[in-house]
């Protein structure tokens, strides 16, 4: 028999399987259309008698991924596993009712169960749920809840109007909702952890900095992600203007807001088309450039007062307990699929930015000999393609993520812990790349798993799967993950892999490489 549990908003039956309760499609904001595009979200309106959640609910408006091609290249052959892979995820299509969530519990009659809020990656351009399956947290004893959130222009455009950062404001709209309604099901709102990847993990990075996010959550799990990936007010807004020529409009929220769906879409694809076609540090901004991410959060002064790492260090978010890390190959993805890994060439290492439609090191900050000298000496037998992906990965992932913890265990409140990870388990013919970790987290790692299967290879160790996701469990309960606090002294960090073991300080030549390079 289905259960129904009461929320503020009205009454929701849900399905069960294998004694766990599901609730999908539940809204926890009002459709962002009509008077609300490009605004922030409004609580969703009640409905009357039982509201059906056996379904996704649909999805918000996103470009699609492309064919060929990934996000540092756009072009080559490779790609097609990762976009086929995306492309068989049973989803559901976008629509206007699209800040929705979906929740898994044990039993709804239950009480202070501890409560997972999985906030999904997507590169701040993609957002869908399909491929999150919480039934396994709920088997173990949490209430397991996966949101949808705007991305893209919808959720980051900046017009210098007052109003930023949508996306981000959605997922404190779903916090809110959390806090208000989980109890429903069993869950309890003084134990919340966030946890996330990639953008996901970015994004969390950012409410731990957000004053309205404050007390929303207890623990925070930041997989790929940190709290760096964010672009300058200016930057943005120059952005802004870019996508109303595109459009043809004036660069006012009115005039954008009145576009169509589809052609917003359009010409947010057009924009992207032209930063990977001309990525010129004058015209984009050394973060934007870098990250070839033209909508991710903004440092606006009032949702982002200041920089997320700097808040950080100053304190916010020092009552959280946290566990941030990195996979040890997570760039590589991008390289491998794309087809480019063969095709670096020492020329494009040092040239200019984006040489031959390639990322050279001059994007990332460092002197170009230098990071190739360093990084030669430390892989000597490496490819110029696989230094390539050594420094993206550092970039990207493992220097901010190490900054975070710095910055987190120097500036949080007493008792509130501070934990590393690297993921090291290598996918056959990838490596340990990035997102890769994810289906061992949720204790799906299985060759038909969805979008993560085709990573997997023939055989995913089970055991790691079942080791990873307990211990992202152990710790939404307890705040202890099970292997020792980071600090300044140790660095102490979980290497799960074929061998899962505690190490001191793995990566101190990259932390003296990249020091004071931002």
């Amino acid at each position: 028999m289905n259960v129904v549990v009461k929320t503020i908003g009205g009454e929701l039956r849900g399905s069960t399987a294998a004694g766990v309760h599901s609730f999908l499609g539940v809204p926890y904001a009002a459709p962002p259309f009509g008077a609300n595009r490009l605004r922030p979200p409004q609580p969703a309106e009640p409905w009357s008698g039982v509201r059906n959640a056996t379904t996704l609910g649909p999805e918000p408006p996103q470009v699609a991924l492309p064919a060929t091609g990934g996000p540092e290249t756009g072009a080559s052959e490779n790609w097609t596993d990762v976009s086929s892979a995306f492309a068989a995820v049973e989803r559901a299509a976008p629509s206007a009712d699209c800040l929705n969530l979906n929740v898994w519990t044990p039993d709804p009659g239950a009480t202070k169960l501890p409560v997972m809020v999985w906030i999904q990656g997507g590169m701040f351009e993609l957002s869908s749920t399909a491929a999150y399956d919480g039934s396994r947290f709920a088997r173990d004893g949490v209430v397991c809840v996966v949101i949808n959130w705007r991305p893209g222009a919808e959720g980051f455009l900046y017009l210098d109007d007052g109003i930023a950062n949508l996306g981000l404001l959605d997922q404190v709209a779903a916090l809110q909702w959390v806090q208000t309604n989980i109890a429903a099901f069993g869950g309890d709102p003084g134990n919340v952890t966030v946890f996330g990847e990639s953008a996901g993990a970015m994004s969390i990075g950012m409410l731990l900095a957000m004053p309205r996010a404050e007390r929303l959550f207890n623990r925070a799990i930041l997989q790929s992600g940190a709290a760096h990936q964010v672009t300058p007010a200016d930057d943005a807004l120059r952005i802004a203007g870019y996508l109303a020529g595109k459009l043809g409009v004036p660069a006012t929220r009115d005039a954008i807001a009145a576009v169509g769906v589809q052609r917003l879409l359009a010409a947010q694809a057009a924009l992207k088309d032209d930063l990977l076609a001309d990525p010129d540090l004058e015209r984009w901004g050394q973060a934007v450039v870098a990250s070839v991410m033209p909508w991710q959060p903004i440092v606006d002064g009032d949702i982002l007062p200041g920089p997320p790492i700097e808040r950080i260090a100053a304190g916010a978010g020092g009552a959280v307990d946290v566990i941030v890390g990195t996979n040890t190959d997570d760039w590589r993805l991008w390289l491998v699929a794309s087809g480019a890994m063969a095709r670096i060439t020492v020329g494009i290492l040092t040239g200019p930015v984006r040489a031959y439609g390639y990322q050279s090191l001059a994007a990332y900050g460092l002197p170009a000999e230098q990071a190739l000298s360093a990084y030669r000496m430390r892989y000597p037998e490496a490819p110029p393609g696989e230094l390539l992906a050594a420094v993206q990965t550092d970039w990207w992932m493992r220097i901010p993520a190490i900054r975070l913890a710095d910055a987190h265990a120097t500036a949080a409140s007493a008792g509130a812990g501070t934990f590393m990870y690297e993921f090291d388990w290598a996918s056959p013919g990838l490596g340990a790349v990035h997102a890769v970790e994810v289906p061992f987290v949720f204790d799906t790692a299985a060759t038909d798993a969805p979008l993560f299967g085709p990573l997997l290879g023939n055989d995913p160790p089970q055991e790691l799967a079942r080791s990873m996701h307990a211990a992202w469990v152990s710790f939404a309960g307890t705040g202890d993950p099970g292997w020792p606090r980071y600090d300044l002294r140790r660095r102490a960090t979980m290497r799960f892999g074929a061998v899962s073991q505690v190490v001191e300080d793995p990566r101190p030549w990259e932390r003296a490489l990249w020091e004071g390079v931002r």
